[in-house]
């Protein structure tokens, strides 16, 4: 009888433990404050909150993740910083708001730098290339552990976009990047930066004669509004930085390390779906206001990159110097394996 009721209390302590976890009464042995800038809406955090709950589950609520999207905790200077600081555990950064941190990682900006496929691509962001791209933000005082896609640009214009020479005297918004510049100059555009809030109506009055953006910033912000001509072009892949503080994650055993890395790289296919998803139905709004839209056959993809990628490519390794040369010497031994095969 005794020995029933020992089974009976030890049994009782596991469900409530079980339900102390379960419920986030239980506290985790290692705590992660993770923030970024998108809405709990968008592909980001809802593929950050299934990887918290992966991680949960197979650490056994020892890891847990506290998500703070859309500038809770600042904006991306400040959330890295607090990242280099120890005062916020974790951010997943759009790479293009981290190129005055890591000039290494404006890498990225290199127009048609990953292939169309999307199998294709993965095996050059989760490759040799992604780890070498990773590995330049040691020296920066932060920790990175991948890449996460977050979709492609595409360009819109006020003026027709009919071929790679219809671009030859017009003028095009661009983050202030000397990359996405000679992107444009070598097409005989020209390129202005411009601040992203003063976009819509530098389009709308002229400033500019077009944009590139994903189509589900293009859709969001309206420019479809005030611009004539959209073409699908992927050119410009919009990649994730995954950041952690170097001392918190060094903190972990290694097989929740193993758990976590694993669990960001688990969930990609579906991030990549879903990000289609919400492509899709930006593109279906689009439409609707009667703008004209084409969409670039492989072969214009293949001619727009011999155009540009020598061209970017040189502005490039000048910004990021020997560090870049040994950078892209990588990605393009992994480029030119992956595209062989």
């Amino acid at each position: 009888m005794k020995h029933i009721v020992r089974r009976l209390a030890a049994s009782a302590v596991v469900a409530v433990a079980g339900a102390m976890v379960a419920t986030g009464a239980w506290a985790a042995d290692f705590v992660a404050k993770i923030g970024h800038l998108e809405s709990a809406q968008q592909s980001r955090h809802v593929f950050l909150e299934k990887v918290a709950k992966l991680v949960s589950e197979r650490t056994n609520g020892a890891v847990e993740f506290q998500l703070f999207p859309q500038g809770q905790l600042g904006q991306q200077r400040e959330m890295t910083e607090g990242v280099q600081l120890g005062t916020l555990e974790a951010t997943v950064a759009p790479a293009a708001f981290l190129g005055g941190f890591n000039p290494a990682v404006s890498i990225l900006d290199i127009p048609f730098l990953l292939p169309g496929d999307d199998a294709t691509a993965q095996k050059i962001r989760g490759g040799a290339f992604g780890e070498a791209l990773c590995g330049s933000f040691e020296t920066r005082g932060v920790h990175c552990i991948g890449l996460w896609p977050n979709g492609r640009k595409s360009f819109t214009s006020s003026k027709p976009l009919t071929g790679i020479d219809d671009f030859a005297g017009q003028k095009f918004r661009v983050m202030d990047s000397n990359i996405l510049i000679e992107q444009f100059n070598s097409l005989g555009a020209s390129a202005i930066a411009l601040p992203f809030g003063e976009l819509y109506t530098a389009l709308q009055t002229g400033v500019v004669d077009g944009e590139e953006n994903p189509l589900d910033t293009i859709q969001r912000m309206k420019f479809y509004e005030v611009q004539k001509h959209l073409v699908l072009s992927d050119h410009g892949a919009m990649e994730d930085v995954i950041l952690f503080n170097p001392a918190w994650w060094a903190s972990l055993p290694a097989e929740h390390q193993k758990t976590i890395a694993d669990a960001f790289q688990e969930v990609v296919p579906d991030l990549i779906a879903h990000k289609a998803q919400s492509v899709a139905a930006a593109l279906e709004e689009i439409k609707g206001s009667g703008i004209d839209i084409r969409e670039m056959s492989d072969d214009e993809k293949a001619a727009f990159r011999d155009k540009m990628y020598p061209a970017a490519r040189a502005a490039y390794v000048a910004r990021a110097g020997e560090e870049g040369e040994k950078l892209i010497a990588v990605y393009e031994q992994e480029y030119g394996a992956a595209t062989a095969e």
